[in-house]
């Protein structure tokens, strides 16, 4: 049996198999409902450092384990004094969210001696702690398979 004679006997093989390997990679590739989360940062004082916020996934994460953050520049605020942040391709779901102006630009939410921030910060919905940072629950926002956008005040 020839070369050709032998190739032509296998090409339905072949064209069978990457047909197969290509719909099985379109299918692999397809991507999992995700959602842009929009975070409008308000009360953003002045152009120093940066303003970072951070998402968190679970009562159990939050708020020392960040499973995802963003940050921009603060000279980027508006007049109003805002700076909007986007984090892109979330699984809709559940999650607390956190930012703060970092005055310094050291990547930290810098404290005092007690503990207590000394740069402005903020949750979603507003939330506040006693002695300490909200609940899980508190600082959550519901992020539907659309999307989503938010005001969240740093103080």
């Amino acid at each position: 049996m020839s070369l050709s004679s032998n190739f032509s006997i296998q090409r339905p093989a072949l064209v069978a198999g990457l047909l197969l390997a290509t719909c099985a990679g379109l299918l692999g590739a397809a991507p999992a409902q995700a959602a842009d989360l929009t975070v409008v940062v308000s009360n953003v004082t002045s152009n120093a450092g940066n303003v970072i916020v951070g998402l968190f996934d679970s009562a159990a994460a939050f708020p020392k384990t960040l499973t995802r953050g963003v940050t921009t520049a603060a000279a980027g605020r508006d007049a109003e004094g805002r700076v909007t942040l986007v984090l892109r391709d979330v699984a809709p779901g559940s999650y607390a969210l956190s930012a703060y102006h970092d005055l310094d630009g050291n990547g930290q939410l810098n404290t005092n001696l007690m503990g207590m921030p000394t740069e402005p910060y903020g949750f979603a919905n507003n939330a506040r702690g006693s002695f300490g940072p909200p609940s899980f629950q508190a600082a959550s926002v519901a992020l539907p398979e659309q999307g989503l956008s938010i005001e969240l005040k740093v103080q």
